[in-house]
């Protein structure tokens, strides 16, 4: 304030006066303001001394009259209300108001949880994380001890405040699945996965989509499958099922050729090519076969039969012969297999031929485990190799080796020991 305010003037237009005047002015020394300070250096106001001392004021209120703080008369609004303390009609009561009772526990702050090194490692590796995340964060990694905490607290509020997936309402958008059937566990702690457009299911289509390569592969492996599956069946019918037709051809054959001696209808002399006119016997083997002439890989051999050398350069005797060398053939494996182990012949073991008159009957002289196709001599009237050395009536037994292949040949040699009519019944070697 640097200037005095003017006298206030009352309503009839004159000074009022300050003894009656209920708002002294506060320059006059009365220090009303609550922002005063004693240690306020004096001041001078217009000629006015503030230091000095100043005369004490009358009291503004002794001209009042007595009854100007009485309570006004209450209505019937105010009926009943006690009056306020200090005013008239107020009386103190007989009993203070009792003091509030104390707490039945008194607050104590909540004890610190242990200390987890993997927890405290794991916040102090994530500070950007907001409160609301870690509050989120599952009680076993939070304090424990603290009956699950903050989130689960907050966890339980939401599921209590979304009953029906809004916030206080049982309300769901249509097309939203349940919380049960979108399997969201909390019953609906995450929003459910909002519907695709057009563009992303032509791309998540696309990638749904095998590409060339893949397609590729996948022929290339149903082919190798395919000829996998054709070469064990080619295997199986090789190793198994030849063996099989041509054993039952065989039999067949081998029955018809006997049919036919006993009515009398083969005679001895020349065949025709393919047609049957002998049985071959080695009892030590259990082998019964036809013996067929030619030997024609079709015709003969492939029906599970022996095939006799009996045509061009390759032309044996027939055992019936004075002299010479009965050279027959068959197959080791597959198409019946009638000399698969004829490596297991040796010196003396008996091979019989059986003829519509006559059972000739060899001993097994001498074996050659392998030699090439191209040595015919092998068949010849006296056979190199086979350690005869004069003319004679044998026996010659050719077939492929190794096994399962045709590089090579192996060839069995026997000798004439007996020449008996079938009058006179089968030999000793087929009767033991």
């Amino acid at each position: 304030m640097t200037a005095l305010r003017p006298e206030r003037e009352s309503a009839a237009g004159g000074p009022v006066d300050p003894l009656t005047d209920p708002l002294p002015d506060v320059l006059a020394g009365g220090h009303s303001s609550p922002w005063f300070r004693a240690e306020q250096p004096p001041q001078q106001i217009q000629g006015h001394n503030l230091s000095a001392p100043q005369p004490p004021l009358a009291d503004p209120y002794a001209q009042l009259p007595a009854d100007a703080y009485a309570a006004p008369p209450q209505d019937d609004a105010y009926a009943g209300h006690s009056p306020y303390e200090g005013g008239p009609g107020w009386t103190a009561s007989p009993e203070p108001y009792p003091a509030p009772e104390a707490a039945e526990e008194p607050y104590s702050p909540v004890p610190e949880a242990p200390r987890d090194d993997e927890t405290m490692a794991l916040r102090a590796a994530d500070p950007a994380r907001t409160d609301e995340e870690r509050d989120e964060t599952p009680p076993a990694t939070t304090a424990a001890g603290a009956e699950g905490g903050r989130a689960a607290r907050r966890k339980a509020a939401k599921r209590n405040a979304r009953p029906g997936g809004r916030r206080g309402t049982g309300r769901r958008r249509a097309g939203t699945p349940t919380p049960e059937a979108s399997g969201t566990p909390g019953g609906g702690d995450e929003p459910p996965e909002r519907p695709r457009t057009r563009v992303e299911a032509r791309r998540a289509e696309r990638a749904r989509k095998p590409s060339a390569a893949t397609v590729a592969s996948r022929a290339v492996g149903e082919l190798f499958i395919t000829i996998g599956v054709l070469m064990l069946l080619f295997v199986t019918y090789q190793l198994w099922w030849t063996n099989v037709r041509a054993q039952q051809q065989a039999d067949g054959a081998a029955h018809n050729l006997q049919q036919d001696w006993e009515q009398g209808k083969r005679k001895p002399g020349a065949f025709q090519a393919g047609q049957g006119f002998a049985i071959l016997h080695i009892p030590k083997l259990d082998v019964v076969v036809p013996v067929a002439s030619g030997i024609d890989k079709q015709r003969v051999l492939d029906r599970g039969m022996a095939g006799h050398y009996a045509e061009g350069a390759l032309k044996t005797a027939l055992p019936s012969a004075k002299e010479g060398n009965f050279a027959v053939a068959g197959h080791r494996n597959t198409h019946g297999e009638p000399f698969r182990y004829i490596n297991r012949l040796t010196p003396g073991d008996p091979i019989v031929v059986e003829t519509q008159d006559t059972y000739y009957v060899y001993e097994m002289a001498s074996i050659l485990p392998q030699t090439p196709p191209s040595n015919t001599a092998v068949i010849d009237p006296v056979p190199a190799g086979s350690g005869f050395t004069e003319p004679g009536r044998y026996l010659t037994l050719t077939t492929c080796t190794p096994e399962f292949t045709s590089t090579y040949r192996m060839i069995v040699w026997g000798k004439m020991v007996e020449e008996r009519p079938r009058s006179k019944g089968k030999p000793d070697a087929l009767v033991d």
